[in-house]
């Protein structure tokens, strides 16, 4: 998918984080979720998609020790470093595209918001799926955010996928059950509103 790295590297390039439709200062919803896990600071955490996210910053502020982060583009993982400084040593920084990658770990949470809708063919939400059953802990948790059937309908320049609460339940109904699930309004720098589904699954 090298077009689809190249259009990342891109985006990363040219707009900093501040600057994308989907900044956010603090990741509350995410951080709120995660707190309500109640999770050992040693849990194994991969964020997908997480390119130059504020997340990691939280997660080291509230004592976590083995935190990865995903993306498919360099730009964003080296800006993350950057911003990061020495703390950067304490994170694990994977540069892989999410539709070819084999995960090779086991993890107690997985975290997506807003990478996932950006897979619209289904041999590349088939692979999604796959590296998240097989790299999930059982009893492990994870947090997946994408637009709503309210939400856009592109992002970025890219057409992407909807899913209601009800949508990504079914896809995931085989190994993982849904503990909660809410709609929230995200406020892009502009000033636009952009409406997420966020669900939190449990592994059988």
């Amino acid at each position: 998918m090298k077009e689809t790295k190249s259009h990342w590297e891109e985006v990363y390039q040219k707009k900093s984080y501040e600057d994308a439709s989907w900044y956010q200062e603090k990741p509350e919803t995410s951080l709120q979720l995660i707190k309500d896990l109640d999770l050992p600071q040693c849990s194994k955490i991969i964020d997908v998609g997480g390119g130059d996210s504020n997340l990691v910053d939280y997660l080291l502020k509230e004592g976590y020790r083995d935190i990865s982060v995903f993306d498919i583009s360099k730009k964003a993982i080296e800006k993350a470093k950057n911003r990061l400084k020495d703390d950067a040593q304490k994170v694990n920084w994977i540069v892989a595209d999410a539709t070819e990658f084999e995960v090779t770990q086991v993890y107690h949470l997985w975290h997506d918001r807003a990478a996932f809708h950006f897979l619209t063919e289904e041999h590349q939400i088939e692979n999604y799926i796959r590296n998240l059953e097989n790299s999930v802990a059982s009893g492990g948790f994870i947090i997946l955010a994408t637009f709503s059937k309210n939400g856009p309908e592109k992002c970025s320049g890219r057409t992407i996928k909807q899913y209601s609460k009800e949508d990504l339940q079914e896809l995931l109904q085989n190994k993982f059950e849904l503990l909660s699930s809410e709609n929230i309004d995200h406020k892009t720098p502009t000033g636009a509103i952009q409406n997420f589904t966020f669900c939190c699954f449990r592994k059988k």
